[in-house]
């Protein structure tokens, strides 16, 4: 047993209390504990009028943060259809791509912990630390936090990150760090966690090149979740985003989701008129339309728009490219053998698209199929811009814009109404990639791995 620090009752209420009470207080604080972002202060109030605790979880629309819909490792089924996870769609093997590198990358980061700080980062394999992630700023987490490392254990952190990922996804992981700094400076608030600093490893396993393993690197707009097993990896569910997506912080000009912006144009675009009408639900979308972000790891979500089988060889290669930015974050190897993986399935892959489909327009889009599931989502303005919502508003509504009345949304019914309130923009973009049916987390490998005791 790793002697981590014990998740204790208060801890726990910390993680899972705000759900129910951002429900009941409404107004702006909840709009901004809700979409995943702190309008500033991060000290607890204790009245409607002034908000709940800033940068909490709530488990609302696309779940953004752990809340009323954390499940247990125990419990965990992942992203289903119907409930029912598909059979046979992962298997122990060898992808002759080596995870040697990463391991000692890990090791040499943990090594360069103090006993104390290894002790708080370090889990069973099979802990519900894995399931325990948020995108929200002020969110309570475990593990060793950068901004409380040395420049050495810095150092090591990103190299392990350099090592996991490849180069384009950790400068999309440096650039959201460096635009959450960006946001705090900009909101003169959140001086501890709107920083640089404010990201967590926790590690669940040994870093081996034979038994599994995996680490988590979270904090505001990032959750990289990498499971390891022998030679393969599992880069889900990994969620990024940022506000604002465009700055120049310390003369640095940064653009992020560029790439996924204009992939999925591109693949919308290539569209026929008649395929788009099944692929387009709404010409106007909400505030916020992402339903498989924190918390929602046993969601039921239905196939929506137009699958691959009815596309031209020129729409399928499109798909595949828009795929290929999300999992082209991972290092080069294991993201060729996830595509490969995803090819296998894609006359099972749907594309789905809510909004407007200028250059400029913000809009949401998903690609899902059986081992996929990808959300690009452009929200409201919350803490950046001349409409952001710092104050009025309501709270999220039950259902997030075109989304039919059987489809879940991580929010009880009966919630407060009104609307997230603002024009959606692209300069507060949220992204997801998970791994349905049942192995986000790598959690079906590892039940394979202990069913044939590899």
């Amino acid at each position: 047993m790793y002697a981590h620090r014990p998740r204790t009752p208060e801890a726990e209420r910390t993680r899972r209390w705000f759900m129910n009470r951002s429900l009941l207080l409404g107004g702006a604080a909840a709009v901004a504990t809700m979409t995943g972002c702190s309008t500033g202060s991060s000290e607890p109030t204790g009245t409607a009028s002034s908000g709940a605790p800033s940068g909490m979880p709530s488990g609302g629309p696309g779940g953004m943060g752990p809340g009323a819909t954390e499940v247990k490792y125990a419990d965990f089924v992942g992203v289903t259809t119907d409930g029912e996870v598909v059979d046979d769609l992962f298997s122990i093997h060898s992808t002759d791509v080596s995870t040697d590198k990463v391991v000692q990358a890990a090791q040499a980061f943990l090594d360069g912990l103090t006993s104390k700080e290894r002790k708080a980062s370090v889990f069973e394999v099979d802990d519900d630390e894995w399931l325990a992630w948020s995108n929200v700023d002020g969110y309570e987490r475990e593990g060793a936090r950068m901004g409380d490392l040395t420049e050495k254990q810095r150092n090591l952190g990103y190299a392990l990150l350099g090592t996991a990922l490849s180069a384009d996804g950790l400068t999309q992981t440096r650039n959201i760090m460096k635009l959450n700094a960006f946001l705090g400076d900009y909101s003169g608030g959140g001086k501890e966690t709107l920083t640089e600093g404010h990201y967590y490893f926790t590690f669940m396993g040994t870093p081996s090149t034979t038994k599994p393993w995996g680490f988590q690197y979270e904090g505001h707009h990032l959750a990289i979740n990498y499971f390891v097993l022998g030679d393969q990896v599992v880069m889900t569910p990994t969620f990024m985003g940022s506000e604002p997506t465009s700055a120049t912080y310390n003369g640095e000009k940064i653009t992020l989701f560029k790439p996924e912006t204009m992939a999925g144009l591109a693949m919308l675009r290539s569209l026929t008129s008649a395929q788009q009408k099944k692929v387009i639900s709404a010409d106007e979308k909400g505030g916020t339309d992402m339903v498989a972000g924190a918390g929602q790891d046993n969601l039921e979500l239905a196939y929506q728009g137009l699958a691959a089988k009815e596309f031209t060889s020129a729409q399928r290669q499109k798909l595949l490219d828009l795929v290929g930015v999300y999992v082209g974050y991972m290092d080069d190897g294991h993201a060729a053998v996830k595509m490969k993986e995803v090819e296998e399935h894609l006359d099972d892959t749907y594309f789905y698209w809510i909004g407007q489909t200028k250059d400029s327009s913000a809009f949401y889009y998903r690609v899902h199929s059986p081992v996929v599931l990808i959300e690009y989502d452009a929200q409201s303005p919350l803490a950046y811009g001349e409409n952001a919502q710092m104050g009025g508003g309501g709270a999220p509504s039950g259902r997030p814009s075109g989304m039919p009345s059987d489809q879940p949304t991580g929010m009880p019914s009966g919630g407060p109404g009104g609307g997230m309130g603002g024009t959606p923009t692209q300069q507060h973009i949220h992204t997801i990639i998970r791994t349905p049916n049942g192995n986000d987390y790598g959690v079906d490998l590892l039940k394979l791995h202990l069913e044939t005791d590899h």
